[in-house]
């Protein structure tokens, strides 16, 4: 009998299946909150996994989710001027009030309010990816084509 999955990475399987996705939600006993911790979990590279990064925008306040390949580190400035609207840095509080979960262990869907989301084009460049699952010791498997259509994200370079 498999172990139970923590409750949010339970909400995180939920939400896959309620949507019709058979991705399966995996659990470590280490930690997977940096995309190093997670690659080495999963045994894949550092650029396959879909690090999920909550900005506020400057002027709307609106919640921004950015999900970069774990490889890069977005150039805000640059992604500002694409979208139309600085970034600033979400902190703790600000990413738990409008996701629902903690940093570390944000997935790219199934969030406590909608969010405009961002999917970085070098994850699409890889044949498959893996997510944070709502807990830091949880991730699951997807595609980058799954990605685009679970988060309805606009794909763009974030370098």
């Amino acid at each position: 009998m498999s172990t139970p999955l923590k409750p949010s990475a339970q909400r995180v399987q939920d939400e896959l299946l309620a949507r019709g996705y058979a991705n399966r939600v995996v659990e470590f006993a280490d930690s997977t909150r940096t995309a190093a911790e997670a690659a080495a979990a999963v045994g894949c590279t550092v650029g396959q996994i879909a690090k999920s990064l909550l900005f506020r925008g400057h002027t709307s306040g609106q919640p921004i989710l950015i999900i970069a390949s774990g490889a890069n580190r977005v150039h805000e400035n640059r992604v500002a001027s694409r979208i139309g609207e600085k970034l600033v840095k979400a902190d703790a509080d600000f990413v738990r009030e409008v996701t629902g979960f903690a940093i570390g262990g944000v997935p790219p869907l199934g969030h406590a309010r909608p969010l405009t989301t961002y999917i970085d084009q070098d994850l699409l460049t890889y044949d498959e990816i893996w997510a944070a699952a709502g807990h830091p010791h949880a991730v699951f498997r997807l595609t980058p084509a799954e990605l685009v259509a679970m988060t309805g994200g606009t794909v763009l370079a974030v370098t």
